[in-house]
């Protein structure tokens, strides 16, 4: 069979290039190894409950903001969104002092300075500057723009000492990252357009979706089969076969072959440059940069289900802390205790006022499972499963001491590791956030689409930046390789 354009992965970048491409009139085949599309936006479903597996809530979705328009490109603006409390998105913690994050910059920073009154002033700047990168974003699209080349040098800046440069409060400097579990905070590391752009798109506004994150992967499959493409699931992709600089077949399962005039892959680049069966036109140093490349670390999720009418829905996302050390969790340290969770709140069936389920979520180094790496799922050791458990009741203790009669409605308890992760969404080492960025070496650790292989795209959040909006800008950057930018922003 022969395609235009062959992609790797149902991830959310593979969905979104095979959508972008279809519409504009190719013929696009989506191949997934596993039995479910969707990568990261997986649901798995226990009892009649439905569980997400990577997809929580989104940022920057209301009208005139820019996952708006992308979204609205996609056609997923219908589905079930909920908006988060403005008043307070999200609330973070230490001890039994919380701070509220709410929505709108100039609100934003109103709030957090009834707490800290004397940063009144350090805390509008810090607003607007989140607001000016927020405003600008979109701009990345067009080459040679002001905002492209800031963006440029803000992933050359550190996060870490541009917050300390601006916030002088060691507290208050806690409280602006603590709502960041949703990256890795690496003091070392972490660029400040990064943390910038992520925050941001929180603070314009906050969403969760009724349903869970398949529902984005399915109406994105069933708009590439709308648009005469095909996806398709238990199809691993087994070898890339090259003739020259150009891949000219892909085999499918071992044994199907299949040929197009492109391949992308949203698959980590180091598992994709281990399909290709004729690498001598690389250079070795290429190789070695892409698969020395280190990975964020991953998450530990606790899936709790719960007993009919016992905890009310909270509109928002908590972040507990038993330390204001939120900058630490990069480092791996070996038994550690669990002293950071997310508390995910799943929006309640309509006319209920308790959720079904809460999930919760902690940093976990590969480190912890890598034992196991080479076992397959349900057939672990014992100790395995006693580390997770352990892991879970600490989980459970610190989300407890926040929401109170949380042990006593729990019915049942699901547990997923980095481990596990790796095994159904195909990520290197479980990673949560992909390729870790480092703003002292951008050239390294941000990666084009195009590779050496002249006919082979990247997509997903190994390249650029990671979540739902990160990933869905980087699918335009990926496709613009092919049908050009001025092409697609004239739809966008």
């Amino acid at each position: 069979m022969k395609y235009d354009i062959l992609i790797i992965g149902s991830g959310l970048g593979g969905l979104e290039c095979g959508y972008i491409l279809s519409r504009q009139g190719y013929s696009v085949c989506v191949l997934e190894q596993n039995p479910q599309i969707g990568g990261c936006l997986q649901t798995f479903r226990r009892g009649g409950t439905v569980f997400d597996t990577g997809f929580h809530y989104v940022g920057g979705l209301d009208e005139g903001q820019l996952l708006h328009k992308l979204f609205r490109y996609f056609d997923l603006l219908d589905l079930p969104w909920r908006r988060l409390d403005a008043n307070g998105f999200a609330e973070v913690a230490f001890h039994d002092k919380s701070y509220l994050f709410a929505s709108g910059y100039q609100r934003f920073a109103e709030t957090l300075a009834k707490d800290f009154p004397h940063r009144r002033k350090q805390l509008s700047n810090y607003a607007a500057f989140l607001k000016q990168v927020g405003d600008n974003t979109a701009d990345s699209f067009l080459p040679g723009s002001n905002h492209a080349l800031s963006a440029q040098s803000l992933l050359g800046r550190s996060a870490w000492l541009f917050l300390k440069e601006t916030i002088d409060d060691p507290l208050l400097q806690q409280v602006l990252s603590g709502a960041s579990l949703t990256m890795e905070l690496c003091a070392g590391k972490l660029p400040l357009y990064v943390f910038a752009q992520i925050n941001s798109s929180f603070i314009q506004s906050a969403w969760r979706l009724h349903g869970g994150g398949s529902l984005i992967a399915e109406k994105l499959a069933d708009g590439i089969r709308r648009m005469g493409g095909t996806v398709r699931t238990k199809a691993k992709v087994t070898r890339l076969i090259t003739k020259g600089n150009r891949i000219d077949t892909v085999e499918c399962n071992g044994e199907e072959h299949l040929d197009s005039r492109y391949v992308i892959s949203g698959a980590h680049p180091a598992l994709t440059l281990s399909l290709l069966d004729g690498q001598a036109f690389f250079r070795e140093t290429y190789r070695n940069r892409i698969n020395r490349l280190p990975d964020t670390y991953g998450m530990f999720t606790v899936h709790l289900q719960l007993k009919e009418n016992t905890i009310p829905y909270l509109n928002r996302t908590i972040y507990l802390y038993r330390q204001p050390n939120v900058w630490n969790y990069c480092h791996y340290h070996p038994r550690a205790k669990t002293t950071a969770v997310l508390v995910n709140f799943q929006p309640p069936r309509a006319g209920r006022t308790c959720t079904a389920n809460i999930d919760l979520l902690t940093p976990m180094h590969w480190e912890e499972v890598a034992a196991w790496s080479d076992t397959a799922v349900g057939n672990r050791s014992e100790e395995y499963y006693r580390l997770k458990e352990q892991k879970a009741e600490e989980c459970i203790a610190l989300a407890a001491e926040r929401i109170p009669g949380l042990k006593q409605a729990i019915e049942k308890i699901y547990t997923s590791t980095p481990l596990t992760y790796r095994d159904y969404t195909g990520t290197r080492n479980g990673s949560a956030y992909g390729i870790q960025k480092d703003y002292a070496n951008t050239m390294l650790t941000l990666l084009p689409p195009q590779t050496p292989v002249s006919n082979l795209l990247l997509t997903g959040q190994n390249l650029n930046l990671h979540g739902i909006l990160g990933v869905s800008m980087t699918s335009f950057f990926t496709c613009a390789r092919i049908v050009g930018m001025e092409n697609l922003l004239r739809q966008l």
